[in-house]
């Protein structure tokens, strides 16, 4: 599970993947990873949520981004705070790490995905399992 920060526009809030693929096919640096996460089911599900809310169709949410904006991320840190994440289960997933330090891990994330879209960055979500 990983969240990039980037200067491109993508053309959707979800299911750019072809254009991600095609920018690195070019040599380009298209984005740049600010957050990495292993094993954390209930954030995978609240961004799953999230990616069919915003129009995603794909049949399984992986490898499939989805842009987070800034009512995304105020949304996402008050679920993280309330411990309001969807529990998420799966063959792949393990057990979402619920103590403070696992909090804090997820609240610097949406800090410093504030701090990209802030600087004139996009923040996306993307995952592979």
């Amino acid at each position: 599970m990983f969240a990039y920060r980037t200067s491109v526009k993508f053309s959707k809030p979800v299911d750019f993947q072809d254009e991600i693929k095609m920018l690195s096919e070019n040599g380009e640096d298209a984005y740049t990873e600010i957050a990495y996460w292993r094993k954390h089911p209930n954030l995978h599900g609240w961004m799953e949520d999230l990616y069919y809310k915003k129009g995603g169709i794909k049949e399984s949410f992986n490898c499939v981004p989805v842009e987070l904006d800034l009512e995304d991320l105020v949304n996402l840190e008050i679920a993280i705070k309330e411990k309001m994440l969807p529990h998420t289960s799966g063959f792949f997933f393990g057990e979402s790490d619920t103590d403070d330090e696992a909090i804090k891990a997820d609240l610097k994330f949406i800090k410093d995905a504030k701090e990209a879209i802030f600087s004139g960055d996009r923040v996306f979500y993307d995952s592979w399992w």
